[in-house]
């Protein structure tokens, strides 16, 4: 594709960024025809003929050749996609749960239509996680893919390590520094993570899981208490997400709080960064690390799919046909289950226990855990869980 004549959907803060790149940049041959957004009043620095209101301004649009995708409503997100596509237009998106909820149909429907969907920014931002799960780790040699891939969590979780802090209150500074929402739901229950490890799986092992079963738990149970527990071990508490096939070609995938060295590879991630570890078979472990979210990173990665394009690039899912891996939730692994004195715990929901501690306020027990029963550990009030890292 020699000319790429783009239709963008969306002028936030990453959408104005890639307008503004590419016309300071023509050498990448790409340039914007039409913006859609929603409040045409609001003032927007840039052409008023640039922008409108119907969608069909750009899906009709013949000499427009690509759409980029920058809105936050996945299911809108989801019908400009599939019209797009459907009209032969290509695709670069960011939508993490539009991609994680309709991958497999959005690949068919590529397929159908000799179209390519590009998401590299759906997953940690600038990082080129995907490219090199497509392209680099092409085989089947990959055992692991696990890491921190959400900033905002990140960012809360680095403080309230540092300074022992409440939640409430290092989510407050999170926000007014712009690292989290005003309704922070989604990256700090862990649904975020959730669904860029749906998409991380696909692309690592072939294998389609449905974000809905992940095993999940967020950050928002944490007490200081488990912070100074983490500290006189050694470790830092980081929000992991983690997708792996085992000795029995079982595939395994969570997002929980998890314990980590302070000098290992994803203890030295703090605040804002992102990183992952790949392990592979012959390779033994990769680590990719940077930014994972905000204006420029994520600009980073929408402009490098837009360049990709170029060359005609597309993901080939090499390994989608031909792994079938069982989802596997009956693991048991090694957690730190704290909770308050006065609430009735069920210590029944833990396979062995290998430490209680009571305390004045908090009470806390270490044991093995099976993954099955962790949703019922949320039910108890006041309950925070972390894994212990896994070797």
């Amino acid at each position: 594709m020699k000319n790429i004549t783009i239709g963008l959907f969306g002028f936030g803060v990453v959408g104005e960024g890639i307008y503004k790149v590419l016309e300071e940049r023509p050498s990448l041959n790409a340039t914007i025809k039409k913006v859609c957004i929603k409040d045409p009043n609001k003032k927007r620095d840039a052409p008023s003929d640039l922008f409108t209101t119907d969608q069909n301004d750009i899906l009709l649009d013949e000499s427009i050749n690509v759409v980029v995708e920058l809105i936050d409503d996945a299911d809108a997100a989801y019908v400009i996609v599939k019209q797009a596509l459907e009209s032969g237009k290509h695709v670069v998106s960011a939508n993490k749960k539009m991609i994680a909820e309709n991958l497999p149909e959005l690949i068919d429907l590529q397929h159908a239509n000799n179209t390519t969907l590009l998401h590299e920014a759906a997953v940690c931002g600038s990082i080129p996680i995907i490219r090199n799960l497509e392209e680099y780790f092409d085989n089947d040699l990959l055992s692991a893919v696990s890491g921190i891939v959400n900033g905002s969590t990140n960012f809360i979780l680095t403080q309230m390590g540092t300074k022992e802090a409440p939640y409430e209150e290092t989510l407050k500074i999170a926000q007014e520094l712009g690292f989290a929402e005003s309704n922070p739901y989604l990256d700090v229950e862990g649904i975020d993570a959730v669904n860029k490890l749906s998409i991380v799986t696909y692309h690592a092992f072939g294998q389609k899981i449905t974000p809905e079963n992940i095993i999940r738990w967020g950050i928002t149970s944490l007490t200081p208490e488990d912070f100074t527990y983490a500290k006189e071990k050694g470790n830092v508490i980081k929000l992991v997400a983690k997708t792996y096939i085992d000795d029995n070609q079982k595939l395994h995938a969570s997002v929980l709080p998890t314990f980590v060295g302070k000098t290992s590879k994803l203890g030295l991630i703090d605040n804002e960064y992102n990183g992952v570890v790949i392990a592979s078979t012959l390779s033994d472990e990769q680590f990719l690390s940077g930014k994972g979210a905000g204006r420029y990173p994520t600009s980073s990665a929408v402009l490098s799919d837009i360049s990709a394009l170029r060359y005609d690039y597309k993901y080939e899912f090499k390994k989608a046909n031909k792994n079938v891996f069982e989802l596997d939730h009956s693991k048991v692994g090694k957690f730190f289950v704290s909770f308050p004195a006065d609430v009735v715990f069920d210590y029944d929901l833990l396979e062995e226990i290998e430490v209680k501690h009571f305390a004045k306020n908090r009470n806390y027990v270490i044991g093995d855990v099976a993954f099955k029963n962790i949703e019922k550990l949320k039910k108890i009030e006041g309950t925070s869980l972390i894994a212990f890292e896994q070797e």
